[in-house]
């Protein structure tokens, strides 16, 4: 028997050469970009979170068992002999005291006259008709600037001549016809019944007002300047027992969770000390040594 080998020569003489008109395709790949294709790829293993990160609704506060605190006696004495050499009714001690509190809760805003007051030089403005017995009132009551028109006028001529305005509730209607608001509003000035400077006993609001001073919550911190270098510690003590009250009341009426925090003691030349609510220390100086000139 032939083997196979010579069977298939011939074979392929004889057949008709066939090219098929099928062609097989080749499917494209719809690549994506590099960055789409990254971030498949690491969906498969991981998950990512696309949303922001969230802020903290509440400020920040730091431990206070890792900070030194200091009693009054104690923080007065430091910040005295950083304040030595200067005049000790150009510096003040100031008061800081912070929250813990929410970024977006309401904020503390009051009027305070201490009990040892430390600004004695306020000026002090009132709207009203200049030859009523309002007027009288007021001037008798410690007021510098008396009037309506005229000082309409100055102001809106630029020249504001006084640290705090008072009107009188039937000269309301007439202040806002000058509309100063635009003047008075960015400084603190304009007159406001929700803030209590619109009121009809002119008198007793500038007696409160000599001697008082104004404090306002800003990033979960009040600061008011509590005292003269001059000042005893028990005055200082008088006046920081005051103030605290007074921000525990307004606490009091609020509808958020508001507690204090910290309170710090510091001056115009010197450092801040974290309080720790004691008077004197074991190992504090004599009060005694701690007025008068520095």
């Amino acid at each position: 028997m032939a083997p196979a080998r010579s069977f298939l020569a011939p074979l392929s003489r004889t057949t008709v050469p066939f090219t098929s008109s099928v062609r097989p395709s080749i499917p494209q790949l719809a690549f994506a970009p590099l960055e789409q294709l990254s971030k498949r790829w690491i969906l498969r293993g991981t998950k990512i979170e696309n949303k922001k990160k969230k802020a903290n609704k509440n400020f920040t506060n730091y431990d206070l068992r890792e900070i030194e605190q200091f009693s009054l006696i104690d923080a007065m004495h430091y910040i005295r002999a950083f304040e030595v050499g200067r005049n000790p009714t150009s510096s003040k001690y100031d008061l800081a005291v912070r929250f813990r509190t929410q970024r977006s809760g309401p904020v503390v805003r009051n009027r305070l006259r201490l009990p040892h007051p430390v600004k004695t030089d306020i000026r002090i403005c009132v709207i009203a008709p200049p030859d009523s017995k309002v007027a009288d009132d007021a001037r008798a009551a410690g007021a510098s600037l008396v009037g309506e028109d005229e000082i309409f006028a100055q102001v809106k001529e630029g020249v504001v001549n006084f640290d705090r305005c008072i009107c009188h509730i039937d000269s309301l209607q007439k202040l806002n016809k000058a509309q100063l608001g635009r003047i008075l509003g960015p400084k603190g000035l304009m007159p406001s019944t929700k803030l209590g400077t619109v009121v009809s006993n002119v008198a007793q609001a500038v007696r409160n007002m000599v001697g008082g001073s104004e404090y306002r919550e800003r990033d979960a911190v009040v600061r008011l300047a509590i005292g003269q270098l001059g000042f005893a510690p028990e005055a200082m003590q008088a006046n920081i027992k005051a103030f605290m009250e007074s921000l525990r009341k307004d606490i009091g009426q609020m509808s958020s969770e508001k507690e204090v925090h910290e309170v710090v003691l510091s001056s115009t030349n010197a450092p801040g000390f974290t309080l720790n609510g004691e008077y004197r220390g074991p190992n504090s100086i004599s009060p005694k040594e701690l007025s008068g000139p520095l």
